[in-house]
């Protein structure tokens, strides 16, 4: 039974062979690209379900291919990095990544955070409604968010991250629940997740995000969404 396709895109030719191997090994339909062109040609015409992408590519790098593919499809992507700097992890989340890993990793720990991400877009019902926050309206069927009437570009977990706190509003989460209910990890994540993303949303809805009004911090506790 496959378990749903997956685009690999390394030019670490072994690495790329070992991490197709394993996938295959567990029932996914496996694709694969070697660049930057080549992967966008790929995704676009395979359409994947998943999409692991290093950020060092030849041609093009990770961070614009994923720029680009973001803006053109939902598909989850988990960006691979040989690098530990934190900009490196913000920039992916920034431009639409859902997740990032560091050189060298576990395949066993891939192939968890596979399956929690694929796991919450299979859980995911359409629903339908509007929710306003004064002057910010999300539309959850049209997956849109309005701010004074014009439309805001959130990426798909900033879209989710905002929509929880919304139908919860008022609410406390921390950022281990966050993690686990917009991510779903079923195994302690790295909570600069969260605050990546709630930065970034503070950029889009505050008027001030320096101090913010909506999006606010509990100190010691975590995070909620005030009306």
């Amino acid at each position: 039974m496959v378990n749903g396709k997956i685009l690999i895109v390394e030019d670490d030719r072994t690495l790329l062979n070992v991490l197709k191997y394993n996938l295959t090994k567990e029932g996914y339909s496996v694709v694969t690209a070697v660049d930057g062109v080549e992967a966008l040609e790929v995704a676009r015409r395979d359409k994947p379900d998943f999409i692991i992408l290093d950020i060092m590519l030849p041609k093009m790098s990770g961070f614009e291919v994923c720029r680009i593919l973001r803006k053109e499809m939902t598909v989850p992507i988990l960006m691979l990095t040989a690098k530990t700097e934190e900009v490196d992890k913000v920039v992916g989340l920034e431009i639409g990544a859902d997740d990032y890993m560091t050189k060298p990793f576990s395949m066993r720990e891939l192939l968890a955070r596979i399956r929690a991400m694929l796991r919450r877009v299979e859980m995911q019902v359409p629903t339908t409604g509007t929710l306003k926050l004064g002057d910010i309206e999300i539309d959850i069927s049209r997956h849109t968010i309005t701010k004074g009437g014009n439309i805001l570009s959130l990426t798909p977990k900033e879209f989710d991250l905002l929509a929880f706190l919304a139908k919860n509003k008022g609410l406390v989460f921390s950022r281990d629940q966050l993690l686990e209910k917009i991510w779903g990890y079923d195994y302690p994540g790295d909570t600069r997740t969260v605050d990546v993303h709630i930065r970034w949303l503070r950029e889009k809805l505050e008027d001030n995000p320096a101090k913010p009004k909506r999006l606010v911090t509990v100190r010691g506790v975590g995070y909620k969404l005030e009306g």
